[in-house]
């Protein structure tokens, strides 16, 4: 009869995974407080010249069609070649594959930068726009849209108001009449 040389490993594992929970829970408040203090400094910016290079910062919780959204860009009169996707993904499991750059909550540290490669550069191009496509506030995503040195920023009305330039109100399902009012703005401010 094998005997259990750990009765307490059971209870270690609950344990450690409430452990996790509080972390990840006091993290994510961090992260809030940040966002929220330097949420105070935004500067409103002017977008002075045509809009060539593009941004998209794109939830897939919610939003899979990706390469649909691109083609409604792509066919509004954007380039392929000036258009940089990033997507940000709650969970990635080990050996996903991905046909985009991807970061998660665990590329950002207790101080809200940014360790991984994909997310560094994309917040540190100079785009012309940044198109914000998620509905829904997630830290990491507002972090990234704050931080990011892109010229004019666009989004969704639903989340906050300081973050973007020019705010849509739709919903992220309808990425047809999100790219149509997108670019009706910016037939009228000149900027294509």
């Amino acid at each position: 009869m094998p005997i259990n040389k750990s009765p307490l490993k059971p209870f270690r594992k609950k344990q450690d995974d409430k452990s996790n929970m509080f972390i990840k829970y006091i993290k994510e408040l961090s992260l809030k407080k940040i966002l929220k203090s330097t949420l105070k400094n935004v500067k409103t910016a002017v977008l002075n010249s045509q809009v060539s290079s593009v941004g998209v910062l794109i939830d897939e919780t919610y939003f899979n069609q990706k390469n649909d959204l691109i083609n409604e860009l792509i066919n509004s009169g954007l380039k392929r070649d000036n258009i940089k996707i990033l997507v940000y993904k709650d969970k990635i499991k080990k050996n996903e594959a991905f046909s985009f750059p991807v970061f998660s909550r665990k590329d950002l540290n207790w101080k809200g930068d940014f360790s991984s490669n994909h997310a560094i550069d994309f917040v540190n191009t100079e785009f012309d726009l940044l198109i914000s496509y998620y509905d829904l506030e997630k830290t990491p995503l507002l972090l990234m849209t704050h931080r990011s040195k892109a010229l004019f920023k666009a989004g969704f009305s639903t989340i906050d108001k300081r973050l973007n330039h020019l705010l849509i109100n739709t919903n992220v399902e309808n990425y047809k009449v999100f790219v149509h009012e997108l670019f009706r703005y910016l037939k009228i401010l000149n900027k294509i």
